[in-house]
């Protein structure tokens, strides 16, 4: 498997597959998708997986928030979604971020705090799907 960089583009049939299929297609883009950093996961040359890494100060800080995290149904829970996790913490480390921070679907949870990821909100819902921010320190300073 290999993991590299993708435009924004890329990421757009995979987000649309996985994440909203019943939504219109324009629906999964990000208004700063151009600001992001997109990696993709590639198996035989295929696109598999997909994450989107978004690097901004906040309060004198360097944070990170990964959005449109969708790895297809077929290639699902063979670890390829951690190798895309591993990687985004690299990259987000390598970027100064102090911390690292996600709007996460209650449903993958678990996933999350495999990696030290914390609920920092209540729950809330995008349409039907309940979601809840959370987030790792990635510096002992981090607040």
């Amino acid at each position: 498997m290999l993991i590299q960089s993708i435009t924004p583009e890329q990421t757009y049939p995979l987000r649309h597959t996985v994440l909203w299929p019943d939504k219109p297609y324009e629906y999964v883009r990000v208004d700063n998708d151009h600001e992001g950093h997109h990696y993709g996961a590639f198996l035989d040359e295929k696109l598999v997986a997909v994450i989107s890494l978004f690097v901004y100060p906040d309060n004198g800080q360097t944070v990170a928030r990964f959005r449109k995290f969708a790895a297809h149904p077929d290639y699902q829970r063979q670890g390829i979604g951690t190798l895309l996790m591993q990687h985004i913490l690299t990259e987000a480390r390598r970027m100064k971020a102090t911390r690292l921070w996600c709007d996460a679907r209650l449903d993958a949870a678990d996933f999350y705090r495999r990696f030290g990821m914390q609920p920092v909100s209540d729950v809330f819902y995008k349409g039907p799907v309940p979601y809840a921010a959370y987030s790792v320190a990635l510096t002992e300073n981090a607040g």
